[in-house]
């Protein structure tokens, strides 16, 4: 395979409602957050790392293409290219994220594919954006409180705190696609469709709560201004 470019996709991610990506905590507090966000082990600022992104857009593509409902549950392999109604779909799919360690198997077909082309960054505050925060004295995250309405008593129970990076946050997105001789403009095609239907989902957890709406803004590809809303990513 020979590389012939590696096109940047870079963008704003603003928040339009508060996100949460969990840090994992291993202990509670009294009186703290119940579920804090991920957070730099250094600056305590929260990020978005790069793995949440490409889990959520990866599965919002395999369900647009029809194929997830034939598996187990799992991420689409090569081994689903067998029963694929669209193998085309799938191919594109394990071309942009890449095949698991257990297709060793299937040497040919993984030659055929290659390597993945997505390059996925962690998304930092926007520097700005976090600056003025810090200089007017206010903070990074929020604390929403929550519970679950007893149907019975009408009561409110379990109650809790979910930490949340607050609605109006900017991140800064980076996204590389590596090209190699041979590739169609079809795989960029199916990435912006993925970041399309991410603006139209949601990222994160609680995403039917209203968690996790966000918007790509000033959005380019290589040195090409786009904007993802004319984007139909159902056709």
């Amino acid at each position: 395979m020979k590389l012939t470019n590696i096109i940047e996709i870079k963008a704003n991610l603003v928040l339009k409602t508060g996100l949460h990506i969990g840090a994992g905590d291993s202990e509670m507090h009294i009186g703290g957050i119940d579920n804090s966000v991920i957070k730099h082990p250094i600056t305590q600022s929260p990020y978005i790392p790069g793995s949440s992104l490409k889990g959520k857009i990866r599965s919002l593509l395999e369900w647009r293409s029809g194929e997830i409902s034939k598996t187990d549950g799992s991420v689409l392999s090569i081994n689903h290219l067998k029963n694929a109604t669209d193998k085309s779909a799938v191919e594109n799919i394990l071309k942009l994220f890449g095949i698991s360690a257990d297709s060793q198997k299937e040497s040919d077909i993984q030659k055929e594919l290659g390597v993945s082309r997505l390059g996925f960054w962690d998304c930092a505050l926007n520097a700005e954006w976090e600056k003025r925060v810090r200089e007017d004295n206010l903070l990074l995250t929020e604390a929403k409180s929550e519970n679950t309405i007893n149907r019975i008593t009408a009561t409110a129970d379990n109650p809790r705190q979910t930490e949340r990076v607050p609605a109006g946050a900017i991140f800064d997105f980076k996204l590389t696609l590596r090209h190699f001789e041979g590739d169609g403009d079809e795989l960029l095609d199916l990435i912006l469709k993925g970041l399309r239907l991410l603006e139209l989902d949601s990222l994160g957890g609680s995403g039917s709560r209203g968690y996790g709406k966000v918007k790509f803004e000033n959005l380019t590809v290589g040195e090409k201004a786009l904007d993802l809303s004319e984007i139909n990513p159902f056709k």
